[in-house]
């Protein structure tokens, strides 16, 4: 039997994520130096079918990691702090979730495998190299724009990959 679990993500990574696209979606049309409106916490949960108020504390984390910016007020709303070809999925992982591979909590230079299994922590360090190598260099303009990075279109390309 064949288990589908695969990577895991969870629902605040992909909610963070989502919101971060969606902000750069927004401000996509606007012209260079252009002060764009924000898009309020509202807006983000409708267009992209989040839960409002586990948005709204996905945002604060976003915004207290950089990420995001908040302005108050009738005109308030979120936008993103830095051009979104400077932001990589990688990134957002990290300020929503901590670090990108971890066993049981620990990061794997960390762990101490003894005698047959020694190996092990080996492998945890390359999958997370794997993992960074494809997260950091994917930024959320590219999601936008669906013009990913060739490393990872090669990826997607391999049927395998969706089984």
């Amino acid at each position: 039997m064949r288990d589908n679990r695969g990577m895991r993500l969870s629902a605040r990574v992909d909610y963070a994520l989502r919101a971060a696209v969606e902000l750069a979606a927004a401000h996509a049309g606007g012209a260079a130096g252009a002060m764009i409106a924000p898009v309020t916490a509202e807006q983000l949960a409708e267009r992209q079918g989040i839960p409002p108020k586990f948005l709204e504390s996905i945002l604060l984390q976003l915004r207290r990691g950089g990420v995001v910016t908040a302005q108050r007020g009738p005109e308030g709303g979120y936008r993103l702090a830095r051009p979104a070809t400077e932001i990589s999925l990688a990134e957002i992982i990290r300020v929503i979730d901590g670090p990108l591979a971890n066993v049981r909590g620990q990061r794997p230079e960390d762990l101490g495998y003894h005698g047959s299994a020694a190996a092990l922590q080996d492998v945890w360090i390359a999958l997370r190299a794997n993992e960074r190598l494809i997260l950091e260099s994917v930024t959320i303009e590219d999601v936008v724009t669906g013009e990913l990075p060739e490393r990872v279109r090669d990826l997607v390309a391999d049927p395998q990959a969706w089984v």
